[in-house]
């Protein structure tokens, strides 16, 4: 495992984290919370430390199920989690819409003390606004109330996490949260959808502030599994995301070719699988700290987390790959910026 400083705090993270929402929701593939327990507690034992939560996951049982996972190991992770929906007054609703906001001090308090209570710990490493627009960043005493809680050693470093779902609106917003209140940001980041990453990074490089990402895989298509054939389960994040049919089709169609030919010119025969390349891509910035795939198998965490055992992306690959990238992969059709996450 490789571990990087996340830039603007004092924290240093597993480049390859674990965002707790595919095992601790129902909205990806992990029901069973035994697997999940071990699927979490087998990420610490391969050097994963950086763990990504949120209370709005299952109304904050994702987080009581990271403490019965990893709460012995506590002092040896990175805690991140996050706040903002108004988990306490609103319930979950269905389709996995969003809850309204509250982005209160008061209200901040209060979701940082459910949080620390659910984790069983006293100390928030990475406190994140969950999915903010813009005027919640440009909020002064929201951010006035977060330094305090620093100060008070109730939380060690604080940023944003930009969705839900990807859009160009998020631009700003990572700009905003970068420029004005230095603080790193979390972004939708992939070889399909560089959309952010384009605008993002460079700013985020120049200003010394650290970035994440997370659907490194494209919500699946980079994982090397999926066809046109492949049916999402009932309750699975994508069917809400991709409403219809017929865009659900098109989206893996689009998705499917662009993969075969990231396979044939930069996997067969190089010493990585399609899910190592994606990830060794979202990791190339020097602002990129972790990227936080979505793992629901041994399979796939034992194949992510031994990324940097394989052959690593040279520069010639990666400046293939931009190029394949800008060229919209040789097709007429553009279905970029169709991911979907939590």
């Amino acid at each position: 495992m490789e571990y990087r400083k996340l830039l603007g705090t004092d924290l240093t993270v597993s480049a390859v984290g674990f965002g707790v929402w595919t095992v601790g929701t129902t909205w990806w593939g992990v029901k069973d919370e035994d697997m999940a327990v071990r699927l979490l507690r087998r990420a610490f034992e391969l050097g994963i430390t950086f763990f990504d939560n949120a209370d709005t996951y299952a109304s904050g049982r994702a987080e009581e199920l990271q403490r019965r996972a990893l709460g012995d190991v506590r002092d040896q992770l990175v805690i991140g989690t996050k706040f903002g929906y108004d988990i306490y007054n609103h319930p979950e609703r269905p389709g996995q819409q969003e809850r309204p906001h509250d982005w209160t001090p008061a209200y901040l308090r209060k979701a940082l003390e459910g949080s620390l209570t659910r984790l069983g710990t006293d100390r928030i490493d990475y406190y994140q606004l969950h999915n903010p627009r813009l005027d919640a960043i440009q909020q002064d005493d929201l951010w006035a109330e977060l330094e305090a809680l620093k100060a008070e050693g109730l939380i060690l470093a604080y940023g944003t996490a930009l969705g839900p779902a990807l859009n160009e609106r998020q631009i700003e917003e990572g700009f905003a949260s970068i420029r004005t209140r230095c603080a790193p940001t979390q972004i939708i980041y992939n070889l399909l959808e560089q959309v952010l990453g384009e605008q993002i990074l460079p700013v985020a490089e120049q200003e010394g502030v650290g970035v994440m990402a997370r659907v490194p895989h494209a919500s699946g298509l980079l994982e090397g599994y999926m066809t046109l054939d492949t049916e999402f389960e009932p309750g699975d994040h994508r069917n809400w995301r991709m409403t219809t049919n017929a865009r659900r089709k098109a989206w893996m169609e689009d998705g499917l070719k662009k993969v075969e030919q990231l396979d044939a010119q930069f996997v067969q025969g190089r010493g990585r699988t399609i899910g190592q390349l994606a990830l060794q891509f979202a990791l190339r910035s020097p602002a990129m700290a972790s990227v936080l795939p979505n793992i629901y198998s041994l399979e796939n965490l034992e194949e992510y987390a031994a990324s940097f055992d394989a052959v690593p992306l040279g520069d010639d690959e990666y400046s293939g790959l931009q190029k394949l990238y800008k060229a919209n992969f040789g097709m007429e059709t553009d279905l970029r910026g169709q991911a979907v996450a939590g």
